[in-house]
């Protein structure tokens, strides 16, 4: 697996990312995205994430995957957790008849354009049907993003699917958690935010 470019980080100062993670996202603050993205940064943005995650999707049967998603807990079966496999929900999934299971899960937000698919966002939650129903940061991103596509006149489509063969115990959902957010390196997630980092202006 790639590294993470820590340079990004370390002149954050003279970068902007892509959809404005440098603003305060909390989600009880009123959205502002005033930094355009012309649509050829935005698809080279998002080809990137495509081509790395689709590296993984190849190579999802060989020994670098079972290396790197929690081989020490064996009551997770490694080869299950395949996001694309998982079933769709809109992402007010508790506004419509859509249920979903109240218990321990993984969640993978996924944004779908034409035939491809990434993985921008990785969660563990106790309970599937509350957790993405509050507050939660990655919202703003979410937004930021489908701004930037809407102004750019591209279309896609995002939505929200939850793995639940795992364990009860958050310490191993939260290792779990860790393991599969540094596998699949989503942009939106705090740890890996900076990888896909992208510098640009408004001219």
């Amino acid at each position: 697996m790639e590294n993470l470019d820590n340079n990004h980080i370390s002149k954050k100062n003279k970068q902007f990312e892509l959809f404005n993670s440098s603003l305060d996202t909390s989600s009880n603050l009123s959205f502002s995205n005033t930094l355009k993205v012309k649509s050829k940064t935005l698809m080279i943005w998002r080809n990137k994430i495509y081509d790395y995650q689709s590296k993984i999707l190849a190579n999802n049967q060989n020994d670098l995957l079972q290396q790197t998603i929690l081989p020490e807990v064996e009551s997770i079966d490694h080869q299950k957790i395949y996001p694309f496999s998982l079933q769709g929900l809109s992402l007010n999934f508790w506004r419509t008849n859509q249920s979903v299971h109240n218990g321990p899960a993984m969640y993978f937000v996924i944004d779908t354009m034409g035939s491809s698919q990434i993985i921008l966002y990785i969660g563990e939650t106790n309970s599937a049907n509350k957790r993405w129903k509050g507050e939660h940061d990655c919202k703003n991103y979410l937004r930021n993003y489908k701004e930037a596509l809407a102004d750019n006149n591209l279309t896609s489509q995002q939505d929200i699917r939850f793995f639940l063969d795992v364990p009860k115990e958050a310490k191993l959902r939260r290792r779990l958690e860790q393991k599969l957010i540094y596998l699949w390196i989503p942009p939106f997630n705090k740890e890996t935010r900076g990888r896909w980092s992208t510098t640009f202006t408004n001219n």
